[in-house]
């Protein structure tokens, strides 16, 4: 048992002759707060909320029964926009699908970041889809679509942060499609045209 004694050793003399009477001790239990503060713990502990896992919703395509399956899935080059997710953070991104190896499109390279960055590439994409809308160039149900492909040596984070663009950009029709040997000859070729960064 936790007690605290309180009792003062000094006191004033009296003189002789005189009883002194004996004085007691105060002495204060401390168990109870022991036993409160265990309470106390088991009451935060239930009635704290857990942290719950944050997940992010991707909506899947829609398939129409009444659209032959080519219909459907062809995308036309001047709609959709291909982002290489590569090492070291580094994103490419060219215009159309790149299915033509002997016709490489112009890549450009860019990063997360606030000027310059891919976000200003999709913006600038989405501008162009709505303007070949406006010409007649493209259906009025055509929309910009993005094709992320991830290298094998870039990061988790850079999936991430590049579906969190679409997330803000509100880019309807995005796909994450497995990168091909023609993408990486294409990286592979612009960063020897860079010095080889």
């Amino acid at each position: 048992m936790a007690e605290m004694d309180t009792s003062s050793q000094g006191g004033h003399k009296k003189g002789p002759g005189v009883k002194k009477g004996k004085k007691q001790s105060t002495r204060v239990d401390l168990t109870p707060m022991v036993d409160l503060g265990f309470l106390l713990i088991t009451f935060f502990m239930f009635t704290t909320t857990l942290s719950k896992p944050k997940t992010m919703q991707i909506n899947m395509p829609y398939k129409d029964e009444n659209i032959k399956e080519d219909e459907q899935t062809k995308l036309k080059a001047s709609q959709s926009m291909t982002v290489l997710l590569s090492k070291n953070h580094r994103i490419y991104y060219y215009q159309g699908i790149g299915d033509d190896p002997t016709k490489p499109p112009e890549l450009q390279v860019t990063y997360f970041k606030q000027k310059d960055g891919i976000r200003d590439a999709i913006i600038a994409k989405l501008k162009d889809v709505e303007a070949l809308k406006a010409q007649g160039v493209l259906q009025p149900k055509d929309q910009a679509a993005i094709l992320i492909k991830p290298d094998t040596n870039s990061t988790y984070s850079d999936l991430v942060n590049m579906l969190d663009e679409m997330s803000i950009n509100d880019v309807k029709v995005y796909a994450i499609v497995d990168i091909s040997q023609v993408d990486r000859d294409f990286i592979a070729s612009t960063e020897q045209a860079n010095g080889g960064q």
